[in-house]
């Protein structure tokens, strides 16, 4: 039995989450305990390989990404990996028959930041956020209904919505380093070298559309879920409230965030309407 390595795996998965996003840690744990750890090992997972790509300069991050997926179709085929945050990964993939187009997707988006850095037309810039935010969505989705396909059918819209939201919400706020560091640029049809307020209005219109749908499918979630995700999308709206009011040039000059009080703040708030059925 490797019930201690599973152990270790879990720990390194949901370690792994604390230090990277405060935001995500925070909602997570207000998810039911029966589905946080499974929500640990899908973040651990598509963190490593974002990682890949997005910072270690200093390697080969090709042969680094090449290695990371070999590893992984060998975790998903053999049910095991020496590399735990894999090993959490592939527990929770076969735990709720996540479909393996929702990996290869995200996969695949994630090779396109070794050498893509910038999206010109619409389908490309839907693409991508499909495989890197969507599919996401969709993974922890089968989680949330524990395999309920039913349930999975009629919650994927929103779930897509939502994951999109965020990931848009991300690029506008990372706008500086995303630019300046990597010299990538996803939104389509904009300048981001001379973003003015029509462009950024654009920007901010299309998450709001998106944000609308996915909270629709929160409200239709079960309640082991429901709240958790409800978190992260009063932190995640927050942040585009505080980007709307802040002016585009500013937007480019510095990394917009929301202070740890606020977010204390917003839970304490979310979970009032939560207890109130006030979604």
């Amino acid at each position: 039995m490797k019930t201690l390595f599973d152990l270790v795996s879990h720990q390194c998965s949901k370690t792994v989450t604390k230090s990277y996003s405060t935001s995500f840690s925070l909602a997570t744990k207000m998810l039911c305990g029966s589905i946080r750890q499974d929500i640990y090992n899908i973040y651990g997972f598509v963190r490593f390989a974002d990682e890949i790509v997005d910072t270690f300069h200093d390697y080969n991050k090709e042969f680094l990404f090449n290695h990371f997926e070999k590893d992984l179709e060998l975790a998903l085929e053999q049910k095991i990996s020496l590399n735990p945050i894999l090993n959490s990964f592939q527990e929770t993939y076969h735990k709720y028959n996540i479909d393996k187009h929702l990996v290869d997707s995200f996969m695949k988006s994630m090779r396109l930041d070794l050498h893509k850095s910038t999206y010109l037309t619409d389908d490309e810039y839907k693409m991508y956020i499909y495989g890197s935010a969507d599919v996401v969505g969709l993974m922890c989705l089968k989680v949330f209904v524990k395999g309920d396909s039913e349930k999975y059918e009629s919650l994927k819209d929103s779930a897509m919505s939502l994951g999109s939201a965020f990931q848009k919400v991300n690029f506008l706020r990372d706008l500086k380093a995303d630019y300046e560091d990597l010299s990538r640029t996803y939104f389509p049809n904009t300048d981001l070298s001379k973003l003015d307020e029509a462009s950024k209005k654009a920007i901010i219109d299309e998450i709001e559309i998106d944000f609308a749908k996915g909270l629709k499918g929160i409200k239709e979630l079960p309640l082991e879920a429901k709240f958790g995700v409800f978190m992260a999308y009063r932190y995640y709206n927050q942040l585009l409230k505080k980007l709307k009011k802040t002016p585009a040039l500013d937007i480019k000059a510095s990394r917009i965030r929301v202070p740890n009080y606020k977010k204390i703040e917003l839970l304490t708030r979310s979970y009032v309407k939560y207890q109130l059925n006030l979604l």
